[in-house]
């Protein structure tokens, strides 16, 4: 279940889901899809968090979101019309609105509700013919809708978890829900990695947590770990993900070499797979 093959010549697609918020997901997403751009892919980052702070921490004022992906997934908008060049060469965005909140309700009679964003994405990938290398999606903190969409859509999922005492509750639940999504909507959904987040050395318990995690997940946990870091916390009030904010804090740092284990990754497998 865990590892990523790909036809080399459509995008890899990664969802960052935990239903608990507060872990680092939608910073995980900018600051590692910044870094996969910097090697040289072409990514796309889908906000499907009816918040929107991948959106605005990729400086896209939300004034200017005149469409979102609600117009995605209402089959309104397509992908390629809507997208967003960001700060960031060879990063783009599609962006998020409140109006998300109220998706659930206007689909409710649709049988393709949960494949609406595999279709969009498709789509996009036949307009482009594969633009992208990555496509990145940022899930709510929460297990509806959006979030079965995003693992419809997926090729593996990206599980960020904070180094806190509470890291492995409900992760029970959502390793279920991909169990389910496997089951019945998407027999392919891998699990690339789980991601330890807010980490911090002084601090006895995150050494505990994160030796705890490791013991239950083994190599399932990215080598990687993400610190606490307040130029991380700063970066989204600029609109700049942190490695433009400060290329060279501890934060951007430890994201460019999440990207680089997660290239690695890929590249294996697709050697695997040769």
């Amino acid at each position: 279940m865990f590892g990523l093959k790909k036809n080399n010549n459509k995008a890899k697609i990664f969802a960052f889901a935990n239903q608990k918020g507060g872990v680092g997901k939608t910073t995980t997403a900018i600051n590692l899809g910044c870094a996969i751009a910097g090697a040289g892919e072409k990514v796309l980052i889908i906000d499907l968090d009816p918040q929107g702070n991948a959106s605005t921490g990729l400086g896209i004022n939300k004034d200017d979101r005149k469409f979102s992906t609600y117009d995605i997934l209402t089959s309104e908008q397509t992908i390629i019309d809507i997208k967003f060049e960001t700060l960031v060469q060879n990063l783009d965005i599609v962006p998020s609105t409140l109006d998300l909140l109220g998706l659930e309700a206007v689909l409710a009679e649709d049988n393709e509700k949960s494949y609406k964003l595999k279709l969009a994405v498709e789509e996009l990938e036949a307009q482009s013919k594969n633009e992208y290398d990555y496509i990145l999606i940022d899930c709510p903190p929460s297990l509806n809708l959006l979030t079965i969409n995003a693992l419809a859509a997926a090729d593996a999922l990206i599980v960020p978890l904070q180094c806190e005492f509470y890291a492995l509750e409900g992760l029970g639940q959502l390793l279920e829900t991909v169990e389910h999504v496997r089951a019945t909507l998407n027999k392919d959904l891998l699990i690339h990695g789980v991601l330890l987040t807010m980490f911090d050395e002084r601090n006895n318990l995150s050494g505990q947590v994160a030796k705890d995690v490791r013991d239950f997940l083994g190599d399932k946990v990215y080598k990687t770990v993400i610190p606490r870091n307040v130029r991380v916390s700063e970066a989204p009030s600029y609109g700049k993900p942190v490695i433009l904010y400060d290329y060279k804090c501890q934060g951007s740092q430890a994201y460019m070499n999440l990207a680089a284990e997660v290239l690695k990754k890929d590249k294996i497998a697709l050697n695997s797979n040769l």
